[in-house]
């Protein structure tokens, strides 16, 4: 059951109504092949969740963004990190958002199915490997492991694996936000 409903514009307050429309327009721009708001204009999502709470969505959300604005990663391995973080978290719109998102990019139907059911697929390039790897290690918690972390380095430099490291303690706060509130797939 969705314990915070979509809130539509018209009865948002300020704080909520600026909130909203930089997101929505963020999403409009770069987000594509999901639903991601209602008839209404209400958001969907990790985004009702933050558009309740401004005082830390907003925070939130332009943490998400600044990974979205200052992206170095290849899109694959991106997409990989994501749904591995919510494979492991088990949060539903999550993966139902990255699905589509990572089937336009050059993931095989094969791979992201692999991923979204929490195993690694056998024929995952280096760079999807090492992303892979990192996500499914600290998705388990923990330290993470040495060769690992090198193997991320080698992939994606030591600003590219830190960027890998930050866009899965991203989506593990949506993950969290996702599972919390109980955040469900739209109904199509």
């Amino acid at each position: 059951m969705l314990r915070l409903p979509p809130i539509p514009p018209a009865s948002m307050s300020g704080d909520q109504r600026a909130l909203h429309d930089e997101i929505a327009q963020t999403v409009h721009e770069h987000l594509h092949g999901f639903v991601s708001e209602r008839a209404d204009g209400a958001l969907v999502g990790p985004f009702a969740p933050m558009l309740h709470f401004p005082d830390w969505g907003g925070p939130a959300w332009r943490f998400t963004k600044s990974l979205m604005d200052h992206t170095t990663l290849p899109k694959a391995p991106h997409e990989v990190a994501i749904l591995v973080t919510g494979a492991a978290a088990g949060a539903r719109y999550e993966l139902y958002a990255h699905e589509r998102v990572a089937a336009a990019t050059d993931l095989t139907a094969a791979k992201i199915a692999t991923i979204v059911a929490g195993q690694r697929p056998g024929d995952l390039t280096a760079d999807e490997g090492a992303a892979y790897d990192v996500a499914a290690a600290l998705s388990r918690g923990g330290a993470l492991p040495e060769a690992t972390y090198r193997a991320a380095v080698e992939a994606f430099g030591a600003d590219g694996a830190a960027e890998l490291v930050y866009l899965i303690g991203c989506y593990s706060l949506v993950s969290v936000l996702l599972n919390a509130f109980d955040v469900d797939v739209p109904e199509s």
